[in-house]
């Protein structure tokens, strides 16, 4: 599996677990929803800022975020 859909994959089960939607936490980031699910699907990669951002919020080390258990 490529990395992109990795994090992907990660972000989207870190974000569901605190129950916040993808609504939300575009709002946030100043973004469309459509333009924060390109995240999710891997179809985009995230910047370090955005990177550091979410690992925050959603309280993941990036090792979770990139799957390095």
């Amino acid at each position: 599996m490529d990395l992109a859909k990795t994090v992907g994959e990660n972000l989207k089960a870190a974000r569901k677990a605190k129950g916040i939607t993808q609504k939300q936490i575009a709002a946030e980031l100043n973004k469309y929803q459509s333009d924060y699910s390109d995240y999710e699907t891997g179809k985009v990669q995230l910047d370090y800022e955005k990177i550091v951002y979410l690992c925050k919020r959603f309280d993941i080390s990036p090792d979770e975020l990139f799957d390095f258990r």
